[in-house]
């Protein structure tokens, strides 16, 4: 099917699998040929003219059907006449000298599959369309699966429409407890307390989940979640990386975007801001903080270093943030060269960086024995303005805080193409402009400057900005995006599992507003995101992946919130939002090692007090020594933009549990505080397990933990003095007047508890 808008035509049917086994099923050149052509042709006949072979390229339809230069005669296709198309006795022939791809290319031969979708694609025209994601997003008409009864919103027809296309059939809504701990999870990144279990256990009226949905919307911790996504695109960091790596005070624009979250701001102005609010008329001190989010790049503060080159550098780094993290395309690639799959050629590359050249900033500001907590331009604000216009910032001294932003030079900086992407090697000049091919840059309404690129970047015809982000966030929600290649939606990205459903949801996201709320509240309520995360063999070998959402999301919750889920199911978490990052427990040596010993990262002080037991979010990360509890659960070493963190299980993670500090702490803490209630063994094992495990135990499970309990308490009867030991954890005070032995013995159980892959598990 295909939809007119604004006369382009725009391909808007389902996913055609290259599995159809009708001859007469239509094949699609963005999802059947496409994807072939990439992985198998553009190498040596796409994009990049300084690669190019024979002169021929298959991105494009002119050059495709044009009489071959090197072949008299012959056309590489030949549209109706597969048997006439240089192209299919190429890919079908056993003589290696005449074969394509060639041999030596190492790109491997076509499958029968894939040579058949050839034939078939050729005889039925060979159209060719515009990259899918180049299109802008249109809502097609809603799915209508057979089985009406089941869903909750317009996700959940597409999502079921698609597994009645693969004979699959949703699960069942998962119970209420462990519905309850994936969506609190999900929105705030903490489990959910004893009095919402029980509120929401006890009400049985059909909108009882919706209530407990928009309370936790409605929290301050909600934006605190969000937020930790999007300092993973920011590539936000607490010191400036590169030798020394000292200190530097981006924290307050990390408030800035706890706020805007918890503030519910529309997306485009959340994106305007930060890409130009210092040039927004009358720009305020809080639109020029947003402008930090260019700025939490690297920065060197080595002596000898040549300023130009590590200018160049930043600007670089800028441009791979807004093409990766805004545009979800790896425009990087054409910073020496023509991108090879991409059409993006490299003076595009250039043009696009030309936005952010005309800033202040400069390439090595001071001197090696002199470090300053933010680099020119710099936005300075005090008391008075945390008051008045900024209340939102954490402030906690009295002096001045000085945060690097962006700021524009008062004389044009003209910006050339850089041959190989050398600093030192200018070559023609080039003028502003974004991606051409991504939507034309119509310079009557956009102006040659970060304003206008904002602009074009939230237009409504612009077709990435709102496809991106949603996937971004159905990623964080349902553990993989519609398009799994998350920070690429090129050539080479992966295809979208449900097009029409990412369409329509971004199409709706901008109809209303960019309301990034509204949008997860559409998710959460989703009876896709509701399903029991159950599996079946047959679900695992048709949906191995989750892709079509057969079953709920399984997962590890991210780095930051194992930390603070222990923390807030033993009662120690700090609530405090926002301001400085702190410094929690940490193997010894680890910074001394990896520093000449100048700065006042040198070595590690550790925090004390509540700054021990502030959320992940706050703790202190410094670029060349990571924080290593968080580095085993995959977090982002924030050295560059980072769409999608990995996800591995290893056995350093289970050490890591079984051995922090932290961890430990949780455990003495919880167990000391049950120990003082007046309730029976069994009655504070319950208690321990619902606050970690998010949901009462079978009996089954509660009588191997009482009978673990009962082997421990025995063993420190028998060795009262190992029971004081395993109790003499962390720094948080201890509990008077509790009986050290079955003290112990209960953080045993507790500390078991938080080592069950459960635990740290939202389903």
């Amino acid at each position: 099917m295909t939809l007119i808008a604004g006369g382009v035509i725009v391909f808007a049917s389902c996913f055609h699998s290259s599995s159809d086994n009708a001859s007469s099923a239509k094949i699609s050149y963005n999802f059947d040929i496409r994807p072939i052509l990439s992985d198998k042709c553009f190498k040596c006949h796409g994009p990049d003219a300084n690669h190019r072979e024979a002169h021929l390229r298959f991105d494009i339809a002119d050059s495709a059907f044009a009489p071959l230069k090197n072949t008299k005669g012959a056309f590489a296709i030949v549209p109706g006449h597969p048997e006439q198309s240089e192209l299919l006795r190429r890919v079908t022939s056993s003589d290696p000298g005449y074969q394509m791809p060639p041999t030596d290319s190492h790109l491997g031969a076509l499958t029968p599959q894939e040579i058949s979708l050839f034939e078939k694609w050729i005889r039925q025209g060979a159209r060719y369309q515009r990259h899918w994601a180049f299109i802008p997003p249109v809502k097609a008409p809603l799915p209508q699966p057979q089985n009406a009864k089941w869903g909750h919103n317009e996700i959940d027809n597409f999502v079921l429409a698609k597994l009645e296309q693969l004979n699959m059939q949703p699960n069942e809504e998962a119970d209420k407890e462990r519905l309850l701990k994936r969506a609190s999870l999900d929105i705030t990144g903490l489990p959910p307390t004893l009095a919402q279990m029980d509120a929401f256990l006890a009400d049985n009226s059909p909108a009882a989940y919706e209530k407990q949905v928009d309370a936790l919307l409605a929290t301050p911790q909600y934006g605190e979640k969000m937020a930790v996504h999007w300092m993973d695109v920011a590539r936000y960091a607490d010191s400036y990386g590169y030798q020394d790596d000292n200190i530097r005070t981006q924290w307050p624009w990390r408030d800035w975007v706890i706020h805007a979250f918890n503030e519910n701001m529309p997306y485009d102005q959340f994106i305007t801001w930060q890409i130009a609010g210092d040039m927004l008329p009358g720009a305020t001190k809080e639109q020029i903080l947003a402008t930090a989010f260019f700025r939490n790049h690297k920065y060197t503060e080595e002596g000898g270093v040549v300023p130009e080159e590590y200018r160049v550098e930043y600007l670089v780094d800028k441009t791979r943030t807004y093409g990766k993290g805004i545009l979800g395309l790896t425009v990087e690639c054409a910073q020496c060269h023509d991108h090879k799959y991409d059409p993006f050629p490299q003076k595009d590359y250039y043009s696009l960086l030309a936005f952010f050249n005309n800033t202040k900033e400069i390439g090595y500001e001071g001197d090696v024995g002199v470090s300053r907590p933010a680099k020119m331009p710099i936005l300075t604000f005090n008391d008075s303005d945390v008051r008045t216009a900024m209340s939102f910032i954490n402030k906690k001294d009295t002096g001045a805080m000085m945060v690097s932003v962006m700021g524009e030079r008062d004389t044009f900086r003209t910006t050339y193409l850089l041959s190989r992407g050398r600093y030192d090697a200018p070559a023609e000049p080039v003028q502003p402009a974004a991606l051409k091919a991504v939507m034309p840059y119509d310079t009557t309404q956009f102006p040659r400057n970060r304003l206008g690129l904002a602009k074009w970047t939230v237009s409504r015809q612009n077709p990435l900005t709102a496809r991106v982000f949603v996937n971004q966030l159905w990623q964080e929600f349902f553990g993989r995006g519609i398009v799994k290649s998350a920070g690429d939606f090129g050539m080479q990205g992966d295809l979208p599992t449900n097009p029409q459903l990412l369409d329509w949801l971004a199409a709706d996201f901008m109809e209303h507003g960019w309301d990034i709320k509204r949008l997860v509240r559409q998710f959460v309520l989703s009876a896709a995101y509701r399903q029991s995360a159950r599996s079946t063999p047959e679900k695992r070998e048709k949906d191995p992946e989750n892709a079509w959402l057969s079953r709920g999301p399984r997962m590890r919750i991210p780095a930051e919130f194992v930390r603070d889920l222990v923390l807030s199911s033993s009662g120690l978490l700090v609530k405090t939002i926002g301001g400085p990052s702190v410094k929690p427990y940490q193997p010894e040596g680890l910074w001394e090692s990896a520093t000449s010993g100048r700065g006042v990262l040198a070595a590690y002080r550790q925090d004390h007090h509540d700054s021990l037991y502030r959320r992940g979010l706050y703790t202190f990360i410094k670029l060349t020594v990571p924080p290593p509890g968080m580095g085993l659960f995959d977090a982002s070493n924030r050295d560059q933009c980072e769409i999608r963190r990995g996800r591995t299980n290893t056995p350093l993670q289970a050490l890591a549990m079984l051995n922090d500090p932290t961890v430990l702490e949780a455990a003495r803490v919880l167990s000391q505080r049950l120990e003082g209630e007046s309730s029976a063994v069994g009655e504070k094992i319950t208690k321990a397990f619902r606050l970690v495990l998010c949901r009462k135990p079978a009996d089954n499970e509660q009588q191997r933990l009482m009978q673990y309990y009962q082997d421990q308490l025995t063993g420190f009867r028998n060795n009262p003095g190992a029971a004081r030991k395993t109790l003499a954890v962390g720094e948080y005070p201890p509990v008077a007047n509790v009986d050290a032995i079955t003290c112990a013995a209960l953080m045993r159980v507790i500390d078991t508890l938080y080592n069950l892959e459960e635990a740290i598990t939202k389903t």
